[in-house]
Parts: structure tokens; C-alpha cells; sequence
């Protein structure tokens, strides 16, 4: 069995195919992609994996945008970290997904269901992706924040947002104004609003708006250091980990 793992978070691809080597010793990963460009190209240059592992929020974009591009015949596990209402728009179109993080038994259910569906790309040949691409799309992109301050509830624009932060535990935003409100979502879940091209998870604590990034430099340890337009509280750096995935998000515009 030929597996193609797409996933930009170097430690989730090296995770998955070790659960994938346990599980399944006979299958041979043939490629770990990390962006849509990429995945296009090389499914445009090879042959068909038997089975993709794929990521939803790629460093250049949804990975839902690779089959709009490129021919996609085999069965894929979506890996998410996407809430309820999106899982159930997976299931109803018919595609198995494991939830980050992920476990053996996670991988060892998708398994199983893939062989149960192994025609299920021969027989419905994605006429339902644009639906599925518009449910996953909408809130990706989301528009405005409600906060509440001063007794007063009031609509910040998310593109008046130059980045969330975690400060004594609670999320926070941070306008280019220097305004400063709290909301309710964790930063994993604002994060799953937002749209992949505008903002960026840097670190545990920081998501920062592309527009909002003033100048990146190296620093130590192959980190990156990136300064924003507007202060922030502390340094913001990218780990060696995510320097590639950064540096490909600053350029795809």
C-alpha cells in the first residue's frame, strides 16, 4: 500500500507515519507534502497513492483547494482539528477524518473505514466538494468578533485585528490601533475561524495577522524573530520547526 501523508506540522507527519509503520509495516510512505502547491504538483506528476493522509489548514491555504487542481482518485483520511459542526459535514459526505492529536486507535478506525469505503472516490467522484468547501470556508473566514468591555458590546473587524494573544491564561486581541479587548474562544478555536492566508499560528501564544508583520529576521537556534508594526508584550519567535511553513505563508500572495 502506497500512503501520501500531506500535513505542514513536521511533528504531526512524523507521528503519523510512525503510527502508520506500526500499524500497517507493509505500507510505504511515498511522500510527505506540506502545502497545497506542492501537493499539487506532485500529484500531477506521479501516480495515485492507494491512500492520502491529509491536513485541513495547509500553510499556503485549505487543503480542499488541491482537488479543484489536481486529479485525486484515492480514498483520504482528513486530519482536523475543526469543531463538531464540521466533523458532521465530513460524515455526510462520506469521508473519514481523525481528530488532532491523534492516537494508534485513531489511525487504526481510519484504516478500517477506508477499506470499507476503498471505492468510495470511483463511485462519487466529488460532486459534493464545493459544499463542503463553502461549510469549512465560512467560518475560516469570520468576519468580526463580539466583545463585551465597558458594559458595552461591541463588533471588532478581523481585519482591524493585528493579533491574538494569551495573557494570564485568557485569550486577548490586539487592534492596530492598540485597542485592547478579551473574547471567550481559546486560541485553537479562533484559529479555526480564521482564514489560513491572513493569519498565522506563530507559537502556543501568538496568531498574527500577515499584515500586522513589520520585518523577520534570523535568530538563534535557527528560530525566526518577527516584529510586528504595533508592540507586543514579548518577543515573538518561530520555532526552527515552523520557519519553513512561515516563510511560504509570508510569500504566497
Amino acid at each position: 500500500m502506497n500512503i501520501l501523508i500531506i500535513e505542514d506540522e513536521i511533528k504531526a507527519a512524523t507521528s503519523l507515519a510512525t503510527l502508520i509503520g506500526k500499524i500497517k509495516p507493509e505500507a510505504r510512505i511515498v511522500a510527505q507534502l506540506q502545502s497545497v502547491k506542492s501537493s499539487i504538483a506532485w500529484l500531477s506528476e506521479h501516480e495515485q497513492p492507494d491512500l492520502i493522509f491529509m491536513d485541513i489548514q495547509l500553510s499556503d491555504g485549505l487543503s480542499f483547494n488541491i482537488f479543484k487542481s489536481a486529479k485525486v482518485s484515492a480514498p483520504v483520511v482528513f486530519c482536523t482539528a475543526f469543531d463538531e459542526y464540521t466533523l458532521e459535514a465530513f460524515k455526510a459526505n462520506g469521508v473519514d477524518y481523525v481528530l488532532k492529536p491523534f492516537s494508534q486507535q485513531d489511525i487504526e478506525n481510519a484504516f478500517k473505514k477506508v477499506d470499507e469505503l476503498k471505492n468510495f472516490f470511483q463511485q462519487n467522484p466529488l460532486p459534493q466538494l464545493n459544499d463542503l468547501l463553502a461549510k469549512v470556508a465560512g467560518p475560516a473566514g469570520k468576519k468580526n468578533f463580539l466583545v463585551f468591555k465597558q458594559n458595552k458590546y461591541l463588533n471588532i473587524a478581523t481585519d482591524t485585528i493585528a493579533f491574538f494573544y494569551i495573557k494570564h491564561e485568557a485569550t486577548m486581541i490586539k487592534t492596530f490601533d492598540q485597542q485592547e479587548y478579551s473574547v471567550n474562544q481559546s486560541l485553537d478555536q479562533i484559529y479555526s475561524l480564521l482564514s489560513p492566508e491572513q493569519f498565522f499560528r506563530l507559537n502556543r501564544q501568538y496568531l498574527v495577522n500577515f499584515h500586522a508583520v513589520k520585518e523577520v529576521e534570523h535568530y538563534f537556534a535557527r528560530k525566526l524573530l518577527v516584529t510586528l508594526s504595533i508592540p507586543t508584550p514579548e518577543k515573538l519567535l518561530v520555532n526552527k520547526e515552523k520557519v519553513q511553513n512561515f516563510l511560504t505563508w509570508m510569500e504566497n500572495r
